[in-house]
C-alpha cells in the first residue's frame, strides 16, 4: 500500500510538470501561428499510443512510455527525428521559417514554466500551511557531530549560533549551508556553555560530501531501537529489537547520532555492544553494500526538538515563497558539482529514488512542496546546453543569433542524435544505480 500511495503522488506530480512544460513550448508556438503536430504526456514510442485525439491539426494523447513528454513542432529537428519535412522547402508555418527570436522563446517556454510554477507552488504553499522551524534553543540535546567537523573543532552537542555572522531561520538547515551555500564560519556554543567562531576551510562541502555524503550534523536524541530489518545484517548477527545499544566500537553511546556517525566511520564490520536484559552481548556486525546494517531508532525524549509553527499573511507569503524558491534553485544549481565525482555519480538516481522522496502516507504539503522542487529541478536540468534539451536548442538558437550563422540541418541532426545518446547513458546510470541499490537493499 505505501509503494502504492508513493507511486501515485509521483506519477500525478510528473504528468503535471510534463503537462506544464510541454504547454510552456505549445502556447509560443501557437503564438507566433507554428504548426503544432503532437502535445503528449510520455512518449509514444513505435506508434503506441493509450489514448489520442486530433483538434485544431494538433494530435493529443498519452503514450505508453512514461519517460517524458512532447511537443512536435513543424519544421523542427527534436526527439521525434522526423526528418523528411526538412526535405522540402520551409514552409510559413514551421518553425525553421521563424526568426531567431522566436525561436529561442518557444525553446525556453517550457523552463519558463517550470520556475514559474516553482515560485508559485512555494508561495501557496506558506500562504496556505505557513512553516514550521526549528531554532537554536530548541534543539534539547544540541548536533551530532560528524569526524570531518571534529577536526575543525566542531563539538558533539554543539548547538549553532550563528552561521557567517548570521542567525539561521531553521537550524536544521545546516547541512544545505555546510555544504551549497559557502560557509566560511559557524558560532556554536558547546555544552559547557562557551561560545566559539569556528572558520571552516574552503572545501569543507567537498569534504564532508566524500566522508559522510550530504549530513554532517543533526540533532540528537536519546534513543530506543524501534527496527530491525527482517534479513538485514543485524538480524544476522543477532541483534534483537529489544536490545539497548551502549556502545560502537567500544566507544559509548547515548544519542543516536552517535550510532550513525560510529557506523560510518566503520570499516567492512561494527561491533555493538548491547544490554539484552541485564547481560552485556557484543555483536561483530558485517556493514551492508551503502554502509549500514539495518536497524532504526525511535527517540525516548519525543520533546528533542520543538517545532515553531509560523503563519504568512498573502503578502508575506510572496517574500517568503520566492526566497524558499530562489534558494532551493540555488541548491539545485550548486549540488550539480558533486555530480562529477566518483561518490556522485553512484548517487545519481532515477525514477524509483525521485519516487521515494514522495512519503509513504498520502500529504497534500508534501506533494506540493515536492513537485515545487522537481519543478525547479527540471527547469534546470533542461537548460543544460545538451543538444536534445531545451538547452541544447538555445545555445544554437544564441549562437546564431550572435554570429549571424545558422548551424546546417544535418549538424543539428548529428547534435541531436549524439545528445539524445548521452541523455539515455544518463538515465541507464540513474536507474541502473536505483535497480543495483534495490537489489542490495539500500532502497
Amino acid at each position: 500500500m505505501e509503494i502504492l500511495i508513493k507511486a501515485s503522488q509521483f506519477l500525478l506530480s510528473l504528468s503535471l510538470l510534463i503537462v506544464l512544460h510541454e504547454f510552456g513550448h505549445y502556447l509560443p508556438a501557437k503564438l507566433f501561428k507554428t504548426r503544432v503536430e503532437k502535445f503528449y504526456l510520455f512518449f509514444d514510442a513505435w506508434g503506441k499510443k493509450l489514448f489520442s485525439f486530433t483538434k485544431g491539426g494538433t494530435e493529443y494523447g498519452i503514450g505508453w512510455l512514461p519517460l517524458g513528454g512532447y511537443v512536435k513542432i513543424s519544421g523542427m529537428i527534436d526527439e521525434s527525428m522526423d526528418l523528411e519535412q526538412l526535405e522540402k522547402d520551409p514552409e510559413p508555418w514551421e518553425f525553421r521559417s521563424k526568426p531567431a527570436w522566436q525561436r529561442l522563446i518557444i525553446m525556453l517556454g517550457g523552463v519558463f514554466v517550470n520556475f514559474v510554477l516553482g515560485f508559485l507552488i512555494y508561495i501557496m504553499l506558506f500562504n496556505v500551511w505557513g512553516e514550521s522551524v526549528v531554532k537554536t534553543e530548541d534543539v534539547k540535546y544540541g548536533f551530532g557531530v560528524a569526524k570531518v567537523l571534529e577536526q575543525y573543532g566542531v563539538e558533539q552537542g554543539d548547538n549553532i549560533l550563528l552561521v557567517n555572522g548570521e542567525v539561521m531561520d531553521d537550524v536544521r538547515d545546516i547541512n544545505n549551508y555546510l555544504l551549497l551555500r559557502s560557509v566560511e564560519t559557524i558560532t556554536v556554543k558547546h555544552t559547557n556553555g562557551e561560545t566559539e567562531q569556528i572558520t571552516l576551510p574552503e572545501d569543507i562541502d567537498m569534504q564532508i560530501f566524500q566522508s559522510t555524503g550530504m549530513t554532517a550534523m543533526t540533532p540528537r536524541f536519546p534513543f530506543t531501537l524501534s527496527e530491525v530489518s527482517e534479513g538485514s545484517n543485524a538480524e544476522k548477527a543477532g541483534l534483537l529489537k529489544t536490545d539497548k545499544i551502549i556502545a560502537v566500537n567500544e566507544i559509548p553511546v547515548t544519542y543516536w547520532s552517535e550510532v550513525t556517525f560510529g557506523i560510518q566511520n566503520s570499516e567492512e564490520f561494527v561491533n555493538l555492544k548491547v544490554d539484552r536484559n541485564g547481560e552485556i552481548k557484543d555483536l561483530k556486525i558485517e556493514l551492508a553494500n551503502n554502509g549500514k546494517i539495518g536497524i532504526g531508532p525511535k527517540p525516548a525524549d519525543e520533546n528533542y526538538i520543538n517545532i515553531t509553527k509560523k503563519e504568512f499573511s498573502f503578502s508575506e507569503s510572496i517574500t517568503r515563497g520566492s526566497s524558499e524558491a530562489y534558494w532551493k534553485l540555488h541548491d539545485i544549481v550548486t549540488q550539480f558539482k558533486f555530480v562529477f565525482t566518483s561518490k556522485g555519480a553512484t548517487s545519481l538516481g532515477g525514477f524509483i529514488a525521485i519516487g521515494n522522496i514522495f512519503p509513504s502516507t498520502w500529504s497534500w504539503p508534501a506533494f506540493w512542496a515536492i513537485t515545487a522542487f522537481l519543478s525547479l529541478m527540471l527547469g534546470f536540468m533542461n537548460l543544460l546546453p545538451i543538444p536534445a534539451l531545451d538547452g541544447g536548442h538555445v545555445l544554437f538558437t544564441l549562437w546564431e543569433m550572435i554570429t549571424g550563422r545558422k548551424p546546417s540541418d544535418k549538424f543539428l541532426e548529428y547534435a541531436q542524435i549524439g545528445g539524445f545518446i548521452f541523455l539515455m547513458g544518463l538515465l541507464l546510470l540513474a536507474n541502473g544505480n536505483d535497480i543495483y541499490k534495490w537489489i542490495t537493499g539500500q532502497l
